[in-house]
């Protein structure tokens, strides 16, 4: 039984997720309760001590219009490289 000062959460994640805590588990030997309450703690400390500006949350949310900005750069074609960059990376 935990102790007093312990509290119950309920969380819903992927079936992915729970896979691979119950096969990390199987293999450590480590409780579940322990493992989520580390990374929980770690994520937290984490988002306390890191500038809100360099913290890059999983997931995006884009209009349409960006989505279709973001596709472009990602499918279109490379630049050619410069002079300076050919120069640089002959060195």
């Amino acid at each position: 039984m935990p102790p007093a000062t312990d509290s119950q959460i309920s969380a819903f994640v992927t079936a992915e997720t729970k896979e691979q805590l119950e096969k990390y588990t199987r293999m450590t030997g480590v409780k579940k309760q322990h493992v989520i309450n580390e990374a929980l703690q770690h994520h937290l400390q984490a988002l306390n001590e890191l500038p809100m500006d360099i913290v890059v949350h999983p997931r995006l949310v884009l209009s349409a219009e960006s989505g279709r900005k973001v596709l472009e750069a990602v499918t279109g074609s490379a630049p050619k490289p410069t002079a300076k960059l050919r120069a640089l990376m002959k060195k």
